[in-house]
């Protein structure tokens, strides 16, 4: 670097992860070996959002930006030989999204310094990355609490010939999960053809979209499992559980350009039948205390009716004795009368009889179960490289991988967003994820915007 020897910025405590709302202060070391003469050292601190149509592209197609500080540390004049070193400090915005990184945008915050020499001099510059993560608590996400539930009826044709029909019914256990829970997933295929079908699948799906003039979708398969066949006639109950890998959070509060969405996908691949099940991943789990499941106090069912108290027949020998009287009975209630027979008829007219949606006798011994492992995609997310973190680590200095016959292979990284189980307690931090390669952009896949039924 010429007359600079160092020129390096680092943060208070060597801390890299922020939130919202946060002070970031560190410190600028300058190391010249020889005198420099400058206009003064300034410091900017920025965030901002930018995204392009082409793979990790920085020539931003449109961008955002957050906030943009810049203080001076030093003032025009000549900088000693020697070791300088200049404080600074930034408040980040309580607005300020999550940091991400993707193919085809990204969420940047960075601290940059700068020598400002005089003219037809050489400049100097220096930058370093923070990391933002605001929390996602999903208690506070509308119409996150019960089940998540779809449906799809397919006609099967083979051979041009129209066989039957397969009706296929899913759901998860809850709408939101935090890195790590399992999600519980639960398939009934009722096979009404004469044709057996193919393997049934189930995949965790990720979908990004980049808000430019032509949208970009990025669609990745998170994790995947296979299940068994489905005979002629048969019904079968598929039950199947998959580990939620440390993921970046649905919602990008304070990002217009960036959409982020999750959704399990549950499939046959013969006949081509497929139900999508939207979820949200965030930071903070579901607390089931927090969800009032109150119900109405069934109503008593007590003998109202009145008692009447008996009357002392031993009579007072100064009065002459009278004959006692019963009390009233209450009127009785006139009770309906039936014209047409005995049974009570019902509120409402019986709903229409649809022969593909109605469930028959569960043949689950007859329900071969071809694979039931999750396999996860080593390219859905990683750490940013050169970087370590002591609280992910286990005493022996391993990471810390989520343990489950679940889980095949070595590919799932350390958990980036630690889960959170309650609001108050706030965990180590950890950089979101990078990802490093993704196929090009996908169409979207078909609306997966069922209702999910509490």
């Amino acid at each position: 670097m010429g007359k600079i020897q160092e020129f390096d910025i680092a943060f208070d405590k060597n801390k890299m992860v922020y939130s919202p709302g946060d002070s970031i202060s560190g410190t600028v070391t300058v190391k010249v070996n020889q005198p420099l003469q400058c206009k003064g050292v300034k410091v900017n601190c920025n965030g901002f959002c930018g995204i392009t149509n082409k793979v990790n592209d920085t020539a931003w197609t449109s961008e955002e930006q957050y906030f943009n500080s810049t203080v001076s540390v030093a003032d025009k004049g000549t900088l000693k030989q020697g070791e300088h070193k200049f404080p600074f400090r930034f408040l980040i915005p309580v607005t300020a999204p999550t940091s991400f990184e993707g193919n085809y945008g990204r969420i940047i915050y960075r601290v940059r310094a700068f020598i400002d020499t005089p003219r037809f001099a050489k400049d100097y510059s220096t930058e370093k990355h923070f990391y933002l993560l605001r929390l996602l608590n999903l208690n506070e996400v509308p119409d996150i609490w019960g089940m998540c539930s779809s449906a799809v009826t397919q006609q099967f044709t083979y051979m041009l010939m129209k066989t039957g029909t397969v009706v296929l019914k899913a759901q998860t256990d809850m709408k939101g999960y935090t890195p790590d829970q399992i999600i519980q997933l639960t398939a009934n295929i009722h096979n009404q053809s004469g044709k057996t079908t193919g393997n049934m699948a189930a995949n965790l799906v990720q979908r990004v979209t980049y808000e430019t003039k032509r949208p970009t979708h990025e669609v990745k398969t998170i994790a995947e499992l296979e299940g068994g066949v489905v005979k002629a006639g048969k019904e079968v109950e598929w039950k199947e559980q998959i580990i939620v890998p440390p993921l970046p959070q649905s919602s990008l509060v304070g990002c217009e350009l960036i959409k982020i969405q999750y959704y399990v996908k549950v499939s046959l691949k013969s006949p081509d039948v497929m139900l999508t099940l939207p979820i949200q991943i965030g930071n903070v789990s579901l607390d089931k205390k927090r969800h009032s499941t109150k119900k109405a106090a069934p109503s008593s069912t007590e003998d109202t009716s009145a008692t009447v108290p008996t009357m002392d027949t031993a009579a007072s020998p100064s009065t002459p004795t009278l004959p006692l009287r019963k009390a009233p009975k209450p009127a009785p209630r006139p009770a309906p009368r039936s014209r047409i027979s005995t049974h009570s008829s019902p509120s409402a007219p019986p709903a229409e009889h649809h022969l593909e949606a109605e469930g028959g006798t569960l043949m689950n011994e007859d329900f071969s179960n071809k694979r039931q492992s999750q396999l996860v995609s080593p390219n859905a997310f990683s750490y940013a490289p050169g970087l370590l973190f002591s609280q992910n680590l286990q005493p022996n200095g391993a990471a810390a991988v989520p343990s489950g016959p679940a889980f095949t292979g070595s590919t799932v990284a350390t958990a980036p967003y630690p889960p959170v189980t309650s609001p108050t307690s706030m965990p180590p931090l950890i950089l979101p994820p990078d990802y490093g390669t993704s196929a090009f952009p996908q169409e979207a896949p078909p609306s997966y915007d069922e209702s999910c039924n509490t």
